[in-house]
């Protein structure tokens, strides 16, 4: 049977984790995997929340350094007893009913990652917001021209690949920062079979997004150390 790994980085997000994690045990009662939330540290009720779904497959661990979710992500990497890995955020905005569909071009093709595509391009309305949406945009258009076009959204935040690629790439990751997938795709000299999937980006249910003005800059920064990589080394 298909094993895989769940690492879902989360802060502040206990009002939507209470919703999100039942749906995913619901829509894969019949899977072998285990589900990892890593925590910056939030204040708010997430770890009352959490405690409820604790069990064998089930883990919660809590980062107490400083708030970063590339950082986090790697924590779940490290911490995952399975190969395959499925990175998802916690604010509902990925639909679990989605997985089922990473599973199904993950095990029946053997990619290296397959990627979660919103079609910020071809698809009219998004529930991203104009602002967000513009962003996201101008932000796939220079990774596409500066780094190559390895998918049709590298800002993807939903996505499955096999723990090798990270063991392999780590030392050559920044590791820090927003856009974990990013960074796990473009590594000077690595040859990865990409693949992507369509998928339904949803509303945020509760809370507020993360994106702020800093962190958009912070991404336009790693794009070009990203660039610089692949130039110079």
């Amino acid at each position: 049977m298909d094993k895989f790994t769940i690492v879902i980085p989360v802060y502040n997000e206990g009002k939507n984790l209470k919703f999100l994690v039942p749906k995913i045990y619901k829509q894969l009662r019949k899977k072998k995997f285990e589900l990892i939330i890593v925590d910056d540290n939030s204040n708010d009720e997430t770890t009352e929340i959490l405690k409820k779904f604790k069990g064998k497959n089930f883990r919660h661990l809590i980062r107490r350094s400083e708030r970063d979710l590339s950082k986090s992500c790697i924590l779940g990497f490290m911490k995952a007893k399975y190969e395959n890995i499925i990175v998802m955020d916690g604010d509902l905005q990925h639909k679990p009913s989605d997985i089922k569909k990473f599973l199904k071009i993950f095990f029946k093709y053997n990619p290296d990652i397959v990627v979660g595509t919103r079609d910020l391009f071809k698809v009219k309305k998004h529930n991203l917001g104009m602002i967000r949406l513009f962003a996201s945009r101008i932000l796939i258009l220079i990774v596409n021209l500066l780094l190559g076009n390895k998918t049709s959204d590298p800002m993807s935040g939903f996505f499955m690949f096999k723990k090798n690629v990270f063991k392999k790439s780590q030392k050559e990751m920044i590791k820090k920062g927003y856009k974990i997938l990013l960074d796990l795709l473009y590594i000077k000299n690595q040859k990865i079979k990409v693949m992507d999937v369509n998928i339904n980006f949803d509303t945020r249910m509760k809370g507020k997004s993360k994106m702020s003005l800093k962190i958009l800059l912070y991404l336009i920064s790693m794009i070009f150390r990203k660039l610089i990589k692949k130039i110079l080394l």
